[in-house]
């Protein structure tokens, strides 16, 4: 089924245009539409994971196979990728160094709950390329941060965790919370769980010194736990001097800072931190730094390694250590996450590579900045090294405020699903590409093609 014609949509609402797009999806994907059907027989929100219902189709397309930027689907339909899972398939679709150490280390025991050698090298790396010394692997960036908040308040005896509205963190019971019409509460109509957030966690807005100096004030929070930009709720760019102040406020309250670098580690080989000069005193990470395999790690400051091992020493030879601090689990750190870790630090994730991301990142957002300036669109392009966001709205966001404000789900629910149709694939929850060094300069102006076609459809029906 072809799109819509102009003749057809002159008295459209955004409304009618995604019910085209979306029959027009089921019309050209009846085999994913069956598989859907079926896994709903067998999965609680009908696929093996609830990410993966979140698609504007109105279900999502079945992976056939995937290589380097490009999927393909059951129904034998070819997408460029710009979704990368979410930042998981940062290093492209199957990229032959990871597949090598995975095959190799698979040969030899994915798991023992034993070190390998490949772990000197792993640790070795992460302490050149993060820049703080000591490293603990798990199976997931939540789980990192859930380490790093109990670290937090093992040393400081707060309870508290501060974050900032509008942020995402993963399953962390104390980053569910957000500012919405004054008030805090639940996001992302998360179900209340049990958990009193006003005993663990305070939240203010992105960029607000005053309002963070206010809350760490008190003296009852363990720990800050942020992205160095938001990038979870739109991307969210940090106003000059907000880290230099989040940095001097929280050392002078004794607050640890913790950075969650699992998104912003687009920003170049060592992140975000690295490029900016951040100093934290726990640095998280995850997704993309074992090649898509389940990883998670964290880093920890010489002074808050010392202040840990004063309460739980680093060794004790007269006592097997059985301490387990209430993080990670048996699979953390296995051999076979090692292996394809190295594989990415090593020969993935390079400096060289970040080059070529990070130059189609800003094709990208230039052409797209060029369709929107063409058209005379409210709209705006923001752009953190390999990864970029077309937000349908005038200006830069300075909080999560603003995203409530000005944000245009309806539209980005609509570009969702014309973007499917037309074999472009971006993050369900918001309008941000991804570059892998596999991504090519064909890839990104396939975007710019199809970006310029869904104006086109949108200023012909009259609804922006």
């Amino acid at each position: 089924m072809m799109a819509a014609s102009k003749n057809d949509l002159h008295s459209a609402t955004i409304g009618d245009l995604l019910d085209r797009e979306q029959q027009r999806f089921r019309q050209t994907h009846p085999r994913s539409a069956a598989a859907w059907e079926e896994g709903k027989q067998h999965f609680l929100y009908g696929g093996p994971s609830h990410w993966m219902r979140r698609w504007a189709g109105g279900f999502p397309v079945y992976a056939a196979e995937a290589k380097g930027a490009h999927i393909r689907d059951i129904d034998g339909h070819d997408y460029v990728d710009f979704a990368l899972g979410d930042t998981g398939g940062m290093c492209g679709h199957a990229p032959e160094a990871v597949t090598r150490a995975a095959v190799r280390q698979l040969q030899n025991g994915a798991t023992m709950m034993l070190p390998t050698e490949d772990s000197l090298w792993v640790g070795a790396e992460l302490q050149r390329r993060f820049g703080l010394p000591y490293w603990t692997l798990t199976t997931s960036a939540t789980d990192a941060n859930r380490g790093a908040i109990r670290i937090a308040r093992m040393i400081t005896g707060r309870d508290k965790v501060l974050v900032f509205s509008g942020c995402y963190h993963g399953g962390v019971e104390e980053a569910h919370v957000e500012i919405r019409d004054g008030r805090v509460g639940l996001r992302n109509m998360i179900h209340p769980n049990g958990v009193d957030h006003s005993a663990v966690s305070k939240v203010v807005e992105f960029n607000d010194v005053g309002a963070l100096e206010q809350a760490l004030s008190a003296g009852d929070v363990a720990c800050v736990l942020t992205e160095p930009l938001m990038t979870n709720f739109g991307m969210i760019p940090v106003a000059d001097g907000f880290h230099t102040a989040l940095r001097e406020i929280t050392r002078r309250t004794g607050t640890v800072l913790v950075i969650d670098e699992t998104h912003t580690i687009s920003g170049g080989p060592g992140g975000y931190s690295s490029e900016h000069g951040l100093e934290p005193d726990i640095l998280v990470a995850g997704k993309a730094i074992a090649g898509g395999i389940p990883a998670g790690i964290f880093g920890v400051s010489r002074e808050i390694a010392e202040r840990l091992w004063t309460i739980v020493p680093m060794v004790n030879p007269r006592v097997r250590q059985s301490a387990h601090l209430g993080i990670g689990g048996t699979l953390a750190g296995n051999a076979l996450t090692v292996a394809t870790m190295r594989a990415v630090l090593e020969e993935v994730l390079t400096p060289a590579n970040f080059e070529i991301m990070i130059a189609n990142a800003s094709r990208l957002a230039e052409a797209a900045r060029k369709v929107i300036a063409a058209n005379g669109l409210p709209w705006h392009v923001t752009q953190i090294g390999a990864r970029a966001e077309i937000m349908l709205m005038p200006n830069p966001p300075r909080n999560g405020a603003d995203v409530i404000a000005s944000r245009r789900g309806d539209l980005e629910t609509l570009l969702h699903a014309f973007y499917m149709n037309e074999g472009i694939l971006v993050t369900p929850f918001h309008t941000m590409f991804l570059m892998c060094p596999a991504t090519t300069e064909a890839d990104v102006d396939r975007h710019t093609e199809v970006f310029a076609r869904f104006v086109e459809l949108v200023r012909g029906a009259g609804v922006i």
